[in-house]
């Protein structure tokens, strides 16, 4: 079966050491919903942290 991942909206936002709490919370939350989220950090800023949604 294939798995297919489509990125709903993705936002640069500034770092912050508690970020992957919300994504944590969120994947857990809403995966049911068939809901990901994702968070990294731009890897031209490392002051700026990037958060996507995808469905799943």
């Amino acid at each position: 079966m294939e798995s297919k991942i489509e990125i709903l909206s993705t936002v640069k936002l500034q770092e912050s050491p508690d970020l992957y709490k919300i994504v944590d919370a969120l994947n857990r939350t809403l995966k049911h919903k068939d809901l990901m989220f994702g968070l990294a950090l731009d890897q031209e800023d490392k002051n700026t942290a990037i958060f996507t949604i995808y469905r799943t």
